[in-house]
């Protein structure tokens, strides 16, 4: 009687696996953003965008200002959760790489009233930028599957090096930027 309850838990969790890796590999293809005509969508090697941003003054950026640094882009919003986790963690590693020419750089997709007043309550020390509403910024550097937070790093060079979805822990940033560091 003993085995044969082994023996049904061992069952259900090969097919919940079973599941699981089903679903997986045939609902990820359901989650592709659709890219609009003549976008291209960065990949690792490719050149950055040149993205002209305002801060949170208002004040017009764009991403070359920050040539010659690695720079961490990490597109975020006030309403998620996991992005708002990891910005202490980010703004930690900002401030501990800076002397190794590290920025990190914050892109928030989000009105930008949210945003001033999230940072009223949680300052931090790296550049913030807006896209507002508009996805398109995190869609032109390869997140095709809209998720937040979604970081990209770029090369002193302009190249972009790394891409990824989700939230870091830091042992998973301090893996991410060490080569490049």
């Amino acid at each position: 009687m003993l085995q044969r309850s082994h023996l049904a838990i061992v069952a259900v969790a090969i097919l919940g696996a079973l599941l699981g890796l089903f679903a997986s590999t045939h609902m990820n293809g359901y989650a592709e953003r659709p890219v609009p005509p003549g976008m291209a969508v960065l990949k690792v090697g490719d050149q950055r965008a040149d993205l002209e941003l305002s801060d949170v003054e208002g004040k017009p950026r764009r991403l070359s200002e920050f040539d010659g640094k690695l720079v961490l882009l990490n597109f975020w919003a006030t309403w998620c959760g996991p992005c708002r986790e990891e910005m202490p963690l980010l703004d930690a590693t900002h401030e501990k790489f800076a002397d190794k020419g590290l920025l990190v750089v914050g892109i928030a997709i989000d009105d930008s009233d949210a945003v001033r007043d999230f940072l009223k309550d949680y300052p931090i020390r790296y550049p913030i930028l807006l896209a507002g509403e508009d996805e398109d910024a995190s869609l032109r550097y390869g997140d095709t599957r809209g998720v937040l937070p979604y970081s990209v790093l770029i090369g002193r060079d302009g190249r972009l090096i790394a891409q990824r979805a989700g939230y870091f822990s830091e042992e998973s940033l301090g893996d991410w930027l060490e080569p490049h560091l």
